[in-house]
């Protein structure tokens, strides 16, 4: 007799524990089953997960769990025990899924000629050398392997009402350790350890939640200002190509998409990084977004990454603070400025495609940009501009000016005034992709770059490492060997205009060849 109770007991321990989870347990494993493809060749769909928190239904068609071996148990007056019943506080959120991953990226190899000795592999809005100096009358050939990229695409675990993803991705354009001075327009460490032992970079490294109520972005993506990548255009060269909006910053973003069928609707918000962390106030972006869905473009961001996305029209902003010291070598106060962008893109398919494989698909992009003190929002771009020399103390000495700001957002001019320098950008392509066996396509691009006002800032006239006018055009030609393996041929002409008028201009061959993976 005291062993049926005992085992009695046992049995109501066991039905305690297990009850409250027996639903959502099996809700778990049971996603974790592959997903059967609809027989239409539409995405596989999957109706087994229950339909919200706490529903321990089961799902249609899936077998019923056996139930537990009955034990012999002794009639009872007593009525059954309050903690064996149970709680509803125990029942956790239905889990849909549990944490996947995705590796993507691409190996690229570059053989690059350029007709004057201006650039690494990455130009970018870098000086071309000025007609008549040394370096303008040389060529230089350039192998590099450094823009290859790896990522990780992380989803889950998620709920009925929100979905978590995060994004890592690093490519080997990072920053050198530092060595002795090297030659004009090269690298600051030896030339082999530039090419052959690049520096592991982050690009991306963002979560993302998503919920029906506000999307949140948190961590190191790109900038919402020119609502970036959907716009860029599609080139064998390293992007940002010369008057191209590519950016990317640690930020915190919210934002909504109202979608239909027809139309979505999206608005953005972000604070990131201050481009001068003494500002002591991060930037303000803001965006709007509209995409009519039935009518598709087939497009190539930089060089690997088609796809089909709807017609979209962007329009984003940005504000900034900054507060430099006065111009002085002992500074006692500072001096402030505020400054902003405003970015208006588009992505429009003049014919168009419903797949990344259909053929005879042009599409345009187009961004036009203006603003002050945003330079570092493009590539490289300082535009020679540097803080000048402070006046010589009474010994004849040139006092240092403590800086804290990169160059080429906000200067003093002589005078002690502090400008923000002015650029506006205007950058335009096509892409066209023939109706062929094996996917080829042709693209190309013009952007045109100025500054208003550098020129009006008094001692920088004479500077001649200032230009003010940059034109940039390439054309570039893409072939699919498999579905893995590409390959692209760009001809690309760079020309700049000094303050002083003296002209410059190089043009660059680039062949590449790409693993997609």
């Amino acid at each position: 007799m005291e062993k049926i109770r005992y085992l009695n007991a046992i049995q109501s321990a066991v039905i305690v524990l297990v009850a409250p989870w027996e639903g959502a347990v099996y809700a778990q494993v049971s996603t974790e089953q592959t997903a059967t493809p609809a027989r239409d060749g539409s995405p596989a769909t999957d109706a087994r997960a229950p339909s919200g928190p706490g529903d321990n239904s089961r799902p249609s068609g899936a077998p019923a769990p056996q139930p537990l071996p009955a034990i012999a148990t002794l009639p009872s007056s007593s009525p059954p025990s309050p903690a064996s019943q149970p709680s509803p506080a125990l029942v956790p959120p239905t889990v849909l899924a549990k944490f996947s991953a995705t590796l993507y990226g691409f190996v690229e190899f570059d053989s690059i000629y350029d007709s004057t000795q201006s650039f690494v592999d990455l130009a970018g809005n870098g000086a071309v050398a000025r007609e008549g100096s040394f370096a303008a009358g040389r060529s230089r050939t350039t192998f590099s392997a450094r823009n290859s990229r790896l990522g990780f695409k992380l989803k889950g675990p998620e709920t009925v009402s929100i979905k978590s993803s995060a994004i890592v991705e690093m490519d080997f354009l990072g920053n050198q350790p530092q060595g002795a001075p090297a030659p004009a327009a090269s690298p600051a460490v030896s030339e082999a350890s530039f090419f052959t032992s690049p520096t592991l970079r982050m690009r991306h490294l963002a979560l993302r939640m998503e919920t029906p109520v506000v999307d949140v972005l948190a961590g190191q993506y790109w900038k919402l200002f020119g609502w970036q990548a959907l716009f860029h255009p599609n080139t064998v060269e390293y992007q940002g190509v010369p008057g191209q909006i590519y950016s990317r910053s640690p930020q915190l973003r919210l934002s909504h998409a109202f979608k239909s069928d027809a139309v979505t609707l999206e608005l953005a918000i972000a604070a990131s990084r201050p481009p001068q962390r003494d500002s002591a106030i991060p930037d303000g972006e803001a965006g709007i977004r509209i995409a009519l869905n039935k009518w598709k473009a087939l497009h190539t961001t930089g060089a690997a990454g088609t796809a089909v996305d709807p017609m979209s029209l962007g329009v984003s902003g940005v504000g900034r603070y900054f507060r430099l010291p006065e111009f002085s070598a002992t500074p006692t106060a500072t001096k402030s400025t505020k400054s902003f962008g405003v970015s208006v893109d588009a992505l429009i398919p003049i014919l168009p495609a419903t797949t990344v494989n259909d053929g005879n698909a042009l599409t345009l992009t187009g961004s036009y940009v203006y603003g002050q003190a945003i330079a570092d929002l493009f590539t490289g771009l300082s535009g020679g501009v540097g803080f000048p020399a402070l006046p010589a103390n009474a010994m004849g000495v040139v006092p240092p000016y403590p800086q804290d700001i990169d160059n080429g957002l906000v200067v003093y001019s002589s005078d002690g005034v502090l400008h923000p320098i002015r650029w506006q950008s205007i950058l335009v392509g096509a892409q066209y992709y023939f109706p062929t066996p094996i996917r080829m396509w042709v693209s190309a691009n013009y952007s045109h770059l100025s500054s208003p006002n550098i020129a009006e800032l008094g001692t920088m006239a004479t500077n001649p490492r200032i230009f003010n006018k940059s034109d940039w055009f390439d054309g570039n030609y893409f072939i699919d060997a498999t579905g893995a393996i590409r390959f692209g041929l760009e001809y690309a002409q760079f020309r700049q205009t000094y303050l002083d008028g003296v002209k410059a201009k190089n043009s660059r061959v680039q062949v590449a060849a790409f693993y997609i993976f």
